[in-house]
């Protein structure tokens, strides 16, 4: 049996500019696609500064997150896009600030452009799914609810 993709786009995240829903799940398995710091309640950017974007889009990864039952703390990978690196320690900043001591595998790779204008960067992500979820939704299976 090929596992099935769900996708979705929760409530209180910031609108996709495409074609598309921000989380894909597998199983286990999460990924989240290219998200920018934008406030979900305004649709604009959160700030015209890295740590206001970086913080909203961990803000919003929270969210995504917990919809399809994990958590930062859960977090595999995270793949940063970003405009100048003079911003990276700024960025690194408003990051601890929100993922606290988990330190997933990342990587920044510098970008000359975005879609968005005013956009200083994006991240996308992998997770996984808490473990007492993963339980509920492996006995789900087996009774044939999903």
């Amino acid at each position: 049996m090929t596992p099935k993709v769900e996708t979705s786009t929760p409530a209180n995240t910031p609108t996709p500019i495409g074609p598309y829903n921000h989380i894909a799940k597998v199983g286990t398995f999460i990924t989240i696609g290219g998200t920018a710091g934008v406030n979900p309640a305004t649709g604009k950017l959160a700030g015209d500064d890295v740590f206001s974007q970086t913080a909203q889009i961990l803000d919003s990864f929270k969210v995504m997150l917990e919809s399809v039952g994990s958590d930062l703390d859960h977090v595999v990978h995270i793949n940063i896009f970003l405009k100048n690196m003079s911003d990276f320690e700024e960025m690194n900043r408003a990051y601890i600030s929100k993922m606290g001591n988990h330190r997933p595998a990342r990587t920044v790779i510098g970008v000359s452009e975005l879609p968005k204008p005013g956009v200083l960067l994006t991240m996308n992500l992998s997770a996984v799914v808490r473990r007492g979820k993963i339980k509920l939704k492996r006995t789900a299976e087996r009774e044939g609810k999903f």
